[in-house]
């Protein structure tokens, strides 16, 4: 398919309250991402088409984009520009989870962007290091990362802040030595303490977070 022909697709389905909803959590669009992924299984992998959707600027074709590109084929400055332009958080996150975790860049990127002076792009290095707590802890400094927490959370902007939270919560919910202190760290600065937390979903507020998961592993 061509690039107008699916931007036409997209236009079609814009809906108004969906839009609504998305702005609320800063993305600009209105389209259902049930009926966005079932564009992208139909279409399948396709690079070059997922390269002039991205290109676009359009946050609808950007998400379609990442669902059918393919991860492995981008250089690192490519998913550096990438991340730097991604401003919606929905692209951001998408474009992190689906996209740069799988690339072979990934170390490199996480170590460029932890240290990176724009929060929004810093938060993508604390996103990928807590996917490493979980899944590839050796080799990382997970004191020194509890004390860049300790030291920088509670004044972090708020999606730098939200990903430091996150990386707190999975060194304490994985690491039983390194608990005591994490949740210690969490209780002392209280970030996210209040968030309103729907029925039967766990609270983001790092000490409720950790001994939530811990009593479902040992359920």
């Amino acid at each position: 398919m061509a690039v107008t022909e699916v931007m036409a697709e997209l236009a079609a389905l814009e809906d108004p309250r969906a839009r609504a909803v998305n702005e609320k959590h800063g993305d600009d669009h209105g389209v259902n991402l049930g009926k966005l992924r079932a564009i992208a299984k139909r279409l399948k992998t396709q690079q070059e088409l997922a390269l002039q959707l991205w290109g676009t600027g359009d946050t609808a074709a950007r998400l379609l984009a990442l669902l059918i590109c393919r991860p492995k084929a981008f250089e690192r400055d490519e998913l550096d520009t990438m991340l730097r332009e991604a401003r919606a958080p929905k692209v951001h996150d998408w474009l992190v989870n689906y996209v740069v975790k799988k690339s072979p860049h990934v170390e490199e990127l996480r170590v460029a962007w932890s240290a990176d002076p724009d929060p929004v792009v810093a938060s993508a290095g604390w996103a990928l290091t807590t996917d490493r707590v979980a899944k590839k802890p050796e080799g990382l400094d997970l004191d020194g990362l509890l004390d860049v927490v300790e030291a920088e959370m509670k004044t972090a902007p708020d999606r730098l802040q939200w990903a430091m939270n996150h990386c707190l919560a999975q060194i304490g919910i994985e690491h039983p030595g390194l608990r005591a202190r994490a949740l210690d760290i969490g209780e002392r600065l209280e970030v996210l303490k209040d968030y309103p937390t729907p029925p039967n979903c766990t609270s983001p507020y790092a000490p409720t977070w950790i001994n939530e998961m811990v009593r479902r592993q040992h359920a």
